[in-house]
């Protein structure tokens, strides 16, 4: 599913490099789908989402910005869910499957950088996103054409494609370098309407090619 993004002061440490992740965990079940989620900087939560509440843990964004971030989180949350049940009504399953997104990206002190998105499928390694060559690969062992029909899905998308690249080389890296120039003090400039709109649109193309299978019974 889906999770927020900010931008947090603090501090850059010496040694250990700065990063900023996000957590989106998707459980479907009988046509149903519960979420949870999280986004955060050097360990530092800055957002949650437990079904559809999402909280702003703090205040990066002021109170009429985070509304409409907040109604953008929900309608893409009802679409999934809807999305869901509708594929469950032609094919009912009785089985839980549960989806895991974890992506982000890493500034080490000598300016460096590593990004990353992976995704499991039933707690095991499912595509993930070659971000220099912008590709999504299989990481499921051994052959499954679900794995085969979500990655031809993906790679069909530039915005699964050249523009997520783009917000993990290059949007999430610079967030990265901001903070690490500043000591504690917030940005009057989120950065976080263009992270949110990647984020979503990735996602969302990503929870759709997903939900087909998912709720077909893995009938590609």
């Amino acid at each position: 599913l889906l999770l927020l993004c900010g931008a947090l002061g603090c501090g850059a440490e010496q040694a250990a490099p700065l990063v900023f992740t996000m957590l989106q965990l998707t459980r479907v079940y009988r046509g149903n789908s519960m979420f949870r989620g999280n986004a955060s900087l050097n360990g530092q939560l800055s957002h949650l989402l437990d079904e559809h509440n999402i909280t702003q843990v703090l205040p990066l964004e002021p109170p009429d910005a985070w509304a409409r971030r907040q109604k953008d989180v929900i309608t893409y949350l009802k679409n999934f869910r809807q999305l869901v049940q509708l594929f469950n009504k032609e094919r009912p399953t009785n089985f839980t499957q549960h989806l895991c997104c974890h992506l982000g990206c890493r500034l080490f002190p000598n300016g460096t950088a590593q990004s990353f998105y992976e995704v499991n499928l039933n707690r095991t390694a499912f595509l993930s996103f070659h971000v220099p060559n912008a590709t999504w690969e299989r990481r499921w062992p051994g052959e499954l054409p679900v794995a085969a029909f979500a990655q031809a899905q993906l790679m069909k998308y530039p915005i699964t494609t050249q523009d997520l690249q783009y917000f993990l080389n290059t949007t999430c890296v610079s967030l990265l370098q901001a903070q690490s120039t500043r000591t504690g003090k917030v940005s009057g400039r989120s950065r976080a309407p263009l992270v949110l709109g990647l984020i979503l649109g990735s996602l969302a193309l990503l929870g759709m090619a997903l939900g087909i299978f998912l709720c077909t019974g893995g009938s590609c």
